[in-house]
């Protein structure tokens, strides 16, 4: 039987095929090859004589992350409160920044706007090509859109802790009844309601993965870009680059920058390059050797 996992905890697999949902294992020769099946992994399943169930073969995956665990995601969602906690718009980039690596559409759904708006922050990235939501998870409002963009793909939910994630699923889908916490005032996050990757079967067709939440965030979790790598993952760079005065250009401070000069010309917003610069003088850390069994 062909299948998708859509939940796994401590070696047990839950697989759903046409022929019904599985507990399987999976084979040992998985262990031994070092892969480790995940959610969202498209499988070939078989019954033992026993009536335990097995994962035999794990197709070929188009994207993968490892924090969390997941594969052929379509598309993530980033979710960004407006306030409680503040956006961190480094923390966002590094986000949509991955995505683009993994060739995975980006998505922001900004929360809490009954709190606070976000048409400032929802500018820049509307101006950087991205598609914007935004959500009242007090009324609802707005999930029905976020619902419709998603169906017939297989996503995923992600961003800091207390951001509303499980309050958005569930608007989305009141059957899920997830379990929500209320943001900690003294520490300004919230508790981690979600503990594992599980995927959700749309109505409409496709998956969402509700995905644990973090308090602070490493690219390298993620995935590791490389500087030579990094200006590819913002989309609003890739017209200009090959046309700055230099060929090694890093486009971080050069005369002559393309993406510089496009900067001072207001069209590409300024936090993301600022976000760049960022990202670029950490990426310009990391030694490649160290990262290449990875």
């Amino acid at each position: 039987m062909n299948g998708i996992i859509v939940k796994a905890i401590g070696g047990l697999y839950v697989v759903e095929t046409s022929d019904g949902v599985f507990e399987c294992k999976a084979r040992g020769i998985f262990r031994k090859r070092k892969i480790s099946p995940v959610c969202g992994d498209r499988v070939t399943v078989t019954e033992e004589k026993d009536g335990s169930c097995v994962i035999e073969e794990i197709m070929e995956r188009k994207s993968l992350l490892i924090r969390p665990p997941l594969a052929n995601l379509d598309i993530l969602a980033f979710v960004c409160a407006t306030c409680e906690p503040k956006p961190n718009l480094l923390l966002l980039d590094k986000f949509i920044a991955i995505a683009e690596y993994k060739k995975i559409k980006p998505m922001i759904v900004f929360t809490k706007v009954d709190r606070c708006g976000c048409s400032d922050i929802a500018d820049i990235y509307i101006r950087s090509g991205i598609e914007i939501y935004e959500v009242d998870n007090t009324t609802g409002e707005g999930s029905s859109a976020v619902r419709s963009a998603l169906t017939g793909s297989l996503s995923a939910f992600t961003g800091n802790t207390g951001v509303g994630k499980s309050s958005l699923l569930n608007n989305m889908f009141p059957e899920l009844k997830l379990e929500t916490a209320e943001i900690s005032r003294k520490l300004g996050r919230g508790k981690h309601t979600t503990r594992h990757v599980q995927l959700y079967k749309l109505n409409g067709g496709g998956y969402i993965a509700d995905t644990p939440g973090f308090s602070s965030f490493d690219t390298n979790r993620y995935d590791i870009i490389f500087k030579d790598e990094l200006a590819e993952c913002f989309c609003e760079f890739r017209e200009y680059l090959g046309k700055c005065r230099f060929p090694n250009c890093s486009h971080t401070k050069e005369k002559g920058c393309a993406i510089i000069e496009a900067v001072d010309q207001g069209k590409i917003p300024k936090s993301r390059h600022e976000s760049y610069v960022e990202m670029y003088e950490q990426a310009k850390q990391l030694k490649e050797w160290e990262y290449k069994d990875e």
